[in-house]
């Protein structure tokens, strides 16, 4: 008598176990797709660099505060170091979108 009783409540509690792993699984395809990897600017480096050029090598938006900047510098630095197998024309670059950055905000339009 208590074999049927048991094999029912097995079923039971396999269908309710289906049932929530059927939903879970609807509710996995249907969330919103968020990309894998960050999109990066696809374009080549301007003879003359710009702010926005700078802005984009940097990660950063072009009215950013001086702090900010070097934070930002100092990442990128880090990933691109030629010290440590990063490229020094890459380097290079990095180094010429903080100053570009910093001589914008400091507001003195002249060069170095």
């Amino acid at each position: 008598m208590t074999t049927p009783l048991l094999a029912g409540a097995a079923v039971a509690v396999a269908a309710l176990a289906g049932k929530y792993g059927i939903e879970a699984w609807q509710a996995f395809k249907a969330r919103p797709a968020v990309p894998r990897m960050r999109k990066f600017y696809e374009g080549g480096f301007q003879p003359t660099m710009t702010r926005r050029e700078a802005a984009l090598i940097l990660g950063v938006r072009e009215s950013v505060s001086q702090e900010k900047v070097k934070e930002a510098h100092r990442k990128v630095m880090v990933a691109n170091h030629p010290d440590a197998g990063g490229s020094d024309y890459l380097a290079s670059k990095i180094n010429e979108a903080k100053d570009v950055l910093l001589r914008q905000t400091r507001g003195s339009g002249s060069a170095f």
